[in-house]
Formats: C-alpha cells, sequence, structure tokens
C-alpha cells in the first residue's frame, strides 16, 4: 500500500481553468483528465490524503459519485471551499481541519493551508499543503501538494523529498 497526497482538484469549478490556468478546453475535459491520472497513479488499495477543496458547485449525489470513482481510501483535510455536503459524503475514511502523521520517517503536517511554522518544524517535521495552487514560495521542508503543482495527479512522499523546490508560478 502507498500514500499519496494531493489537494485543490475544484472538481466542477468552471473558473479554475482560467483562475489557475489548467490546461483543458472544459470542465469535463478537466475531470476526465484528473480522473484518469488519479486513478492511473493510485491503486485501489492505496491511500489518499486530499488536503481540501475538492469539489466546487457539483451536486452532492454527483460528488458522492465523482468520489467513488477514485481509487483508493480517501481522507479529507477541509479547505475553504468545502461545503458541508462535501464534507459528509460517505466515500471519506476520515474528514477533519488537521492532521499530523508519520509516514517513511517524516512527521507531517497536513493542512489545506500553509503554515509560517508548524508543530516540530524545528525537529524536522514537512509541511504539506493545498490552498495556493503553486503560487506560494514554499519554506524549507514545506510543499504544495496541490493539482496545479504536480501535473493534476497525487503525489508520494518520496517524490515530493525528491523533488528539487518548485519556484512559484506566475499569477
Amino acid at each position: 500500500m502507498a500514500v499519496f497526497f494531493t489537494s485543490d482538484t475544484h472538481f466542477g469549478h468552471a473558473g479554475a481553468r482560467g483562475l489557475y490556468r489548467r490546461p483543458f478546453a472544459s470542465v469535463a475535459e478537466m475531470h476526465a483528465a484528473m480522473l484518469d491520472r488519479w486513478n492511473s497513479t493510485v491503486g485501489p488499495k492505496d491511500e489518499v490524503w486530499h488536503l481540501g477543496d475538492f469539489a466546487i458547485g457539483v451536486p452532492e449525489t454527483e460528488m458522492a459519485e465523482l468520489l467513488s470513482r477514485l481509487h483508493g481510501r480517501k481522507h479529507l483535510i477541509t479547505g475553504n471551499n468545502d461545503s458541508a455536503a462535501t464534507l459528509s459524503l460517505a466515500g471519506w475514511s476520515s474528514v477533519r481541519p488537521y492532521a499530523e502523521i508519520e509516514l517513511d520517517g517524516f512527521g507531517l503536517v497536513l493542512c489545506h493551508y500553509p503554515f509560517r511554522s508548524w508543530r516540530n518544524m524545528s525537529r524536522g517535521w514537512r509541511n504539506l499543503h493545498g490552498h495556493s495552487h503553486g503560487r506560494l514560495a514554499p519554506l524549507l521542508r514545506q510543499t504544495d501538494v496541490g493539482v496545479d503543482a504536480w501535473d493534476f495527479r497525487p503525489v508520494t512522499l518520496a517524490q515530493i523529498t525528491a523533488a528539487k523546490r518548485p519556484r512559484p508560478r506566475a499569477m
């Protein structure tokens, strides 16, 4: 079983294509690409931490269907655009605003928002977040795991630690 991280899928959000310069001609194309990239990356028995902003303006039944089509055991760290309907979907294994986990010898602080400081920061813990859509210069041991920064697919901690610190994208 592998563990993955992602954020800011913004399923249903037509404005995300322009706001975040997503290379899709339509919301349907964006959905299809993200579903395909997620499921070609994540296996059915893998675990995924989605760090917020799953969907915007999508009816609850459609959100539930989208979530059920995504591989893995899924946890939601709530984001500013996650509605009560999103939080109540049966497909989440857990829903909370913040989590601290240990994985592969690393301590991780998971939140939708990037922090300036976080628990055990001085002890090497990492802050994984979303919200900034690849536009925020990270601090040391801080990574935006949003789809806009990672080719619209979830990433592993090994991929995160192996990557050179990305430069923020121009707005």
